[in-house]
């Protein structure tokens, strides 16, 4: 398994793997892997015959005052683990590789609609970021297959319709959560938890698991179901970002006639941002 830290080697390596024959895998990552991105490897390479894992840490997705400066970087374990997994190539380029003439100036993706409210609203800019580093890899790697995890739900919504509006070429494929044996999806971020709080991070998905059981059960007051559900997070002390019930395929909010639904959250435990959701189907 190469790692490659310039665009024009690993088109090279790419264009060979091409005139091969192979199918093109692509995994992007900031690194610090888990085993959920471990997961996305070993569906890409269920799907393709090349997998390239990339690994940066993307500036433009950091509003002033987040994490950037602290977010692990830990490449050397990150190729440890993929070597395991089988990939067949790291890219794990630097700023400047990215983005050459700095990031003032960049082009920018915006993508309408999906990347309003929930996690948009708490970060501004921060979609605008993923959607353009995220466009600048498809058409550095130009993949036949991109993964990625469902944790991020709305971040998956937001490439999808940036792929399918811009006509690219690549099938977008969208992987469940792979999570802890007490529910705690897995992140990166899990590792600024203290042990007492990692002990209370697991109450977040069990208050999604038990939005979506009463509204299967015929719950339809979603508002004064949701309200209830903050409640119990703020007494076991998680203060929600939002909790919020959508259609899982528009992302728009719920109707009567909804039947598709998601439900997502952000809420702090101490200093630490977990994310969550859980899709459900009612009748």
């Amino acid at each position: 398994m190469n790692t490659l830290h310039s665009i024009a080697q690993l088109r090279a390596a790419l264009s060979r793997a091409r005139q091969d024959g192979k199918r093109i895998g692509l995994v992007p990552t900031m690194g610090n892997l888990h085993a959920g991105h471990i997961a996305l490897v070993e569906k890409a390479r269920q799907r393709t015959d090349f997998v390239v894992v990339s690994i940066f840490v993307n500036p433009l997705q950091f509003a002033a005052g987040e994490d950037l400066d602290s977010y692990p970087r830990t490449l050397e374990a990150d190729q440890r683990k993929l070597l395991d997994a089988g990939a067949h190539l790291v890219f794990a380029p630097n700023v400047n590789e990215m983005y050459p003439h700095g990031m003032q100036g960049h082009t920018r993706i915006s993508v309408p609609v999906v990347s309003e409210g929930l996690c948009g609203a708490s970060r501004p800019g921060h979609f605008e970021g993923v959607a353009t580093v995220v466009s600048k890899l498809l058409n550095i790697v130009q993949p036949d297959l991109a993964v990625f995890g469902q944790k991020d739900f709305q971040q998956l919504a937001v490439i999808r319709k940036m792929a399918q509006d811009l006509c690219l070429p690549v099938q977008i494929m969208g992987e469940p959560t792979v999570r802890a044996e007490d529910g705690l999806a897995l992140s990166s971020r899990n590792g600024y938890l203290s042990e007492a709080e990692r002990q209370t991070a697991p109450v977040l998905y069990k208050t999604l698991q038990s939005i979506a059981s009463e509204i299967q059960s015929g719950q339809r007051d979603y508002a004064a179901l949701i309200e209830r559900a903050r409640q119990q997070l703020e007494i076991a002390g998680l203060r929600a970002d939002y909790l919020d019930l959508r259609d899982a395929t528009s992302l728009h909010p719920v109707t009567a006639n909804t039947t598709d639904m998601v439900v997502l959250a952000a809420a702090y435990l101490g200093k630490t941002r977990l994310i969550d959701n859980l899709h459900f189907v009612i009748n």
